[in-house]
């Protein structure tokens, strides 16, 4: 899938500007030359010296190092001037240098400072900051578990203030990531929430990008028609904001809509559209990327010589594009180089009046422990390496092995802060399974028949659960618990958790007929209800997930009250659904504990 553009980063986005633009890059350089006049003569102290330190740091664009030691010198006045709100600036500017310089572990580091100051000096904001910053790194390090939770953690902040914008971009973060773990449904939620607040504040920007987001989300979904018109308006507030950056990401991917409605020649015209706009204002980027779909387009036409053309100018400027970062890099292995030849001459020099034989020896043993370092280097680096792959794989098949037992976003709040709290979810479904008269089975069957079967009939519950994007709970004997709505909210948890029953409903019915199935062919119950629950982990061993609650209670009710191959459904939930389903009251029954409860059976999808 394409990278999604977004507001993304927001202050990372400002400083590339700033480097990119020599405008930008002029005027804040005059401001740093200006305030470094100031600094040189010391007469600012306490609060007026950390903001100069502050001003120091973000405007310092020529080198970032500098911005680095601004940065440094203002965390440090902040902790002996018991600053915690300054301290918080100084490492968030810390980890914006060092995240733009590449490091980005040490950003990290920096970003977790940031955000133990801001809670420090009672800063939501800056809080919130923080953990939209740390989600960015993770981000970038395609660590998607942990950006959703930072993310998440952000917005939750971020809601209780009233930045409007860092919500907003929060929340297009967020569904960027949604979207690169293919959750279409839970980026789009967010996107939408976050269109309507930059609507609100009137930022064109942030509403620009999140149109443009939500339509190459409807392309990759094959929603071609929905796609064309959100990247249009997003083109169209983009052209009077004059960001021919995201102009051409977006005209790219309109060409590859056009491209699988077989409209070579509109798909051509949108490529060279988006080419002539990279070429006029040299974004270098683009002009890679329109050459390799004007190479594509020009291949599947059979014009093997404008493809092969075209594709070469996309390697040139690829290697532009991956070169740019190394430029300065390679000028400080070039000064480094530089001085230690100078030194050598002077050492050869110095040498002369000694005699070849000492010279030779000199040589020898150098020669020799430069061999015996190298291949102690290629040693501890072949060490190191099997270490690391070891210890990756054992990582990952513990995550594997925790992702089975817990939800994706508890299992990363277990790790990262060794419990997980509770939480209160407001409208979740509850569905419980029963098979009937299993007690008498248990008695005339072996064990293992009984288990295979249970086994086979659970292992396809599992599938239909993971399919309509719910949550298994557990399984006790010859019930099975699922849930759905949580560990996130979802509008339409009701009628994908009653898609999911009448397909296991079918499953079993089916599963009669089938001459290949040498198990025990089960009559099923299934109730379902919706309402408010408490989830959590329960224990410090073989920890497990549960829910608990009212509704709950009831669900299991519905199950104990259904009869066999029935999907039995309470008011609750029939509210949910009736619009989307055909079902059939039952009238009032009495239930344990409850009264009188009215209930519905499913018959059947309207849709």
């Amino acid at each position: 899938m394409r990278k999604s553009i977004s507001v993304t980063r927001i202050c990372f986005l400002i400083i590339a500007i700033c480097f990119l633009s020599h405008f930008c890059h002029a005027q804040n350089q005059k401001i740093a030359d200006s305030l470094e006049k100031i600094y040189k003569e010391n007469k600012l102290s306490g609060i007026a010296k950390l903001e100069l330190l502050r001003n120091l740091s973000f405007n310092e664009v020529s080198d970032l190092k500098t911005s680095l030691k601004y940065a440094n010198e203002l965390i440090q006045l902040s902790k002996k001037e018991n600053n915690y709100l300054y301290l918080h600036r100084g490492y968030l500017q810390k980890g914006n240098s060092y995240r733009v310089l590449g490091d980005l572990n040490t950003a990290l580091e920096a970003f977790f400072k940031s955000k133990d100051a801001a809670i420090q000096s009672g800063f939501p904001a800056g809080e919130g900051a923080a953990n939209m910053s740390i989600a960015d790194v993770y981000s970038v390090m395609d660590n998607t578990l942990n950006a959703q939770m930072y993310y998440n953690k952000a917005i939750s902040i971020l809601r209780k203030t009233t930045d409007t914008i860092s919500l907003a971009t929060a929340l297009l973060n967020a569904g960027e990531e949604y979207s690169k773990s293919k959750k279409y449904e839970n980026a789009l939620t967010y996107y939408k929430e976050s269109g309507i607040l930059f609507k609100k504040v009137n930022y064109l920007i942030g509403t620009a990008y999140n149109l443009g987001n939500i339509g190459m989300l409807y392309a990759e979904q094959g929603k071609d028609d929905l796609a064309m018109k959100n990247i249009n308006e997003a083109i169209a507030i983009l052209e009077k904001l004059e960001d021919y950056y995201a102009i051409s990401d977006y005209l790219t991917y309109m060409s590859d809509i056009y491209l699988k409605r077989n409209n070579w020649k509109k798909a051509l015209g949108y490529a060279e559209e988006s080419l002539s706009l990279a070429q006029k204002y040299g974004l270098k980027e683009q002009l890679s990327n329109s050459n390799l779909k004007l190479s594509e387009l020009y291949q599947k036409s059979g014009n093997f010589r404008e493809s092969l053309y075209y594709y070469k100018n996309h390697v040139v400027y690829k290697d532009s594009v991956n070169n740019i970062e190394m430029v300065q890099k390679m000028a400080d292995i070039r000064t480094n180089a530089e001085v230690a030849q100078k030194q050598i001459e002077v050492n050869l020099l110095n040498q002369q009046k000694k005699t070849q034989k000492i010279i030779a020896i000199s040589s020898i043993i150098s020669f020799v422990l430069m061999l015996l370092l190298a291949f102690g280097l290629y040693r501890r680096y072949k060490f190191v390496n099997k270490t690391n792959k070891i210890i990756e794989n054992e990582r990952n098949r513990s995550n594997s092995l925790l992702l089975n037992i817990l939800p994706e976003e508890t299992a990363a709040e277990l790790k990262e802060t060794g419990k997980v709290e509770a939480k209160k979810f407001e409208s979740v479904t509850v569905l419980f399974t029963d098979f009937e008269g299993f007690t008498s089975y248990s008695e005339n069957l072996s064990p293992e028949k009984l288990v295979q079967s249970v086994d086979y009939y659970f292992s396809k519950f599992d599938e239909i659960v993971e399919k309509y994007d719910l949550e298994k709970i557990k399984t006790v004997g010859d019930s099975y618990m699922c849930a759905g709505g949580l560990p996130y909210a979802s509008d339409n948890h009701a009628n994908l958790m009653v898609l999911a029953a009448l397909e296991m409903l079918k499953f079993v019915e089916d599963s009669k007929l089938n001459v290949d199935f040498n198990g025990t062919r089960f009559n099923i119950r299934i109730g379902i209800n919706s309402g408010p629950v408490v989830a959590g982990v329960v224990g410090t061993k073989k920890f497990a997930y549960d829910i608990w609650g009212d509704a709950v209670n009831i669900a299991s009710r519905m199950e104990s009250n259904s009869e066999s191959g029935k999907i039995n459904v309470s008011e609750n939930t029939f509210e949910l659904i009736k619009d989307n389903f055909n079902c059939s009251y039952r009238g009032e029954i009495e239930v344990k504990n409850k009264g009188m409860m009215k209930m519905y059976f499913v018959n059947q999808c309207l849709n």
